[in-house]
């Protein structure tokens, strides 16, 4: 499952996220979904979420 498609995140599951910060690298952080942030069904860089560490980025892949 690729994190492009907001029906697949839900809280609680283990991503991999890339942070604002880190689009250029392209390095991941992983963590805890704690809430989505992107309302739209599908989107093109990933869905953007808040992890339970306050982080905010964009799902690349779901763990």
């Amino acid at each position: 499952m690729n994190g492009k498609n907001r029906i697949n995140i839900k809280p609680g599951l283990k991503v991999n996220i890339v942070l604002k910060q880190d689009q250029r690298s392209g390095k991941l952080t992983e963590g805890i979904v704690k809430n989505l942030l992107t309302n739209s069904p599908t989107h093109p860089h990933g869905i953007k979420v808040r992890l339970t560490s306050g982080e905010v980025g964009r799902v690349q892949e779901i763990l």
